[in-house]
């Protein structure tokens, strides 16, 4: 199916991605975790939901993803399965133009995250992570440490 897409719809889910878009990785603590966080990357889109109709025509062009309406009135179309992140930067990575250093970033994450063995390796798997905050603006992004 997603071999399928014009190069036209993809450059076109690029430029959507670099305008209206987000990528971005959370550290997020839980304890289940082998070392205390859950690592949880995502791609997520924005639209208003007076829009709804003709965003949920762009964003299943791919069948990737869920989307969600937020209180504010913001329709979020998330992808955050790890393979359906890969697939997506897959088709629009070579279109993207705003973007392509979280697209970088977000590959090595994904690349390090498979290669966690050690409390050591999941630190600089972190720090790795922390990088998105000179690429992405946040109000409420805190840098995590991880205890000895």
């Amino acid at each position: 199916m997603l071999k399928s897409i014009s190069s036209t719809k993809k450059s076109y889910l690029a430029g959507f991605l670099d305008a209206d878009g987000s990528i971005y990785v959370q550290a997020k603590p839980n304890k289940t975790y082998r070392f205390g966080f859950q690592v949880a990357p995502y791609i997520v889109f924005y639209q208003s939901h007076k829009d709804a109709k003709s965003f949920h025509r762009v964003c299943s062009l791919t069948k990737l993803g869920h989307k969600r309406l937020r209180k504010d009135g913001i329709v979020e179309h998330i992808i955050s399965k790890q393979e359906e992140i890969i697939s997506f930067i897959g088709l629009v990575e070579p279109y993207v133009i705003m973007k392509k250093s979280q697209i970088a970033l977000l590959k090595r994450i994904i690349s390090l995250k498979k290669k966690v063995k050690t409390r050591k390796d999941f630190k600089q798997l972190i720090n790795v992570i922390d990088q998105f905050r000179e690429l992405n603006y946040s109000k409420k992004r805190k840098k995590r440490t991880l205890t000895p």
